[in-house]
């Protein structure tokens, strides 16, 4: 059937498209001393501009939305395909059925009021062949009824798969100019620097651990949260259920290492209550991080990109690279070329 053959070519592409917990209690946040730690990434020092991270937060959001009413879609086109199978079934015996009717009709005559009349002897066996005529009647009458239904149901359905096929491409087309934004708008934020600076590989860090998801609504998408509960890093301040979530998988998983969420000022995520800064050092927020303090951020960063669909990441800036649902690892340069600002010395992450 050209329904069944266009779905499962479909359904491929979109497999294609798309190819992108522990319940133990959260370790607590380990603060160094105060005469080793460093001060966290203050004011609006976080590389980029705000015109970037609005431009980045708006794709990210956009590719993920996308993203969960495709899936939504697929889920809804597969039951559909279950659905066709069905009553294509029943079509099929239903249209037996009636052909068997029209066939003894038609070899034997149907029986009519006339025929009843003709061929009973007395009063009683008239009303006894009368009876039957109803009772056959009422049967053909069912059984064509029945086979009329359920042809409106398989077009009905057919209508239906066509319309998620239409809006799997849509979404698609949505999640590729989501993707085309943030590529586009770290370009020109590189194109604008005066000095290009020399960027990193992209990490190479390796995490088997996986986090618990957070709590998502009933058709798969996250629902909007405010800065709500408390930050318990030393920031103080408030986050967001989600970005709680994130922070106590992330430490579950054994990166303890300083932590700082919540900032009053500056753009981003971080006054939202949407943001944390890693520390990658023990010792807090210092110089470049090199060595066993590098694979460690190669190794938080890489945690937060295996889960980042439980965790409902939106982005991950560790050392002069940012990780994008929709792009995986680009170059993101920093605007003053410090350690804060290039993320060499904290992983960055945003959530939903």
């Amino acid at each position: 059937m050209h329904v069944r053959r266009t779905t499962g070519r479909l359904t491929a592409a979109i497999v294609a498209a798309l190819a992108v917990g522990l319940t133990s209690a959260p370790t607590p946040v380990t603060a160094a001393p105060p005469a080793t730690r460093l001060a966290a990434p203050s004011g609006d020092d976080e590389g980029g501009t705000p015109a970037l991270r609005a431009q980045l937060d708006a794709a990210s959001k956009g590719w993920l939305d996308a993203k969960a009413a495709l899936e939504r879609s697929t889920r809804r086109q597969q039951e559909l395909n279950n659905q066709l199978k069905t009553v294509e079934s029943e079509l099929t015996a239903r249209s037996s059925k009636v052909g068997e009717i029209a066939g003894v009709a038609y070899r034997t005559g149907r029986l009519g009021p006339v025929s009843a009349l003709l061929n009973s002897g007395s009063p009683e066996g008239f009303l006894d062949r009368a009876a039957a005529l109803a009772t056959v009647a009422s049967k053909e009458d069912r059984e064509l009824r029945n086979l009329l239904k359920t042809k409106e149901e398989v077009t009905r359905t057919r209508s239906a798969l066509a319309n998620e096929i239409v809006e799997q491409r849509k979404q698609i087309a949505v999640m590729d100019k989501r993707k085309q934004q943030a590529e586009r708008a770290l370009e020109v934020a590189a194109s604008a620097q005066s000095a290009p600076r020399a960027t990193s590989s992209a990490p190479r860090g390796t995490s088997r651990a996986n986090a618990r998801s957070a709590p998502r609504n009933s058709d798969g998408s996250f629902p909007p949260e405010s800065c709500s509960v408390n930050d318990p890093t030393p920031a103080n301040g408030c986050i967001t259920p989600r970005m709680l979530n994130a922070l106590q998988q992330t430490q579950a998983a054994g990166f303890t290492r300083y932590v700082s969420c919540y900032r009053p000022g500056g753009s981003g995520e971080h006054p939202k209550g949407r943001a944390c800064d890693f520390a990658a050092q023990k010792g807090g927020f210092g110089g470049d991080a090199t060595g066993g303090d590098r694979t460690y951020g190669d190794n938080l960063a890489a945690f937060h990109v295996r889960n980042a669909d439980r965790l409902g990441v939106l982005y991950v800036i560790w050392y002069r690279q940012i990780w994008l649902p929709s792009s995986g690892w680009k170059s993101y340069s920093g605007a003053n070329g410090d350690p804060s600002s290039d993320h060499t010395n904290h992983v960055h992450l945003s959530v939903y």
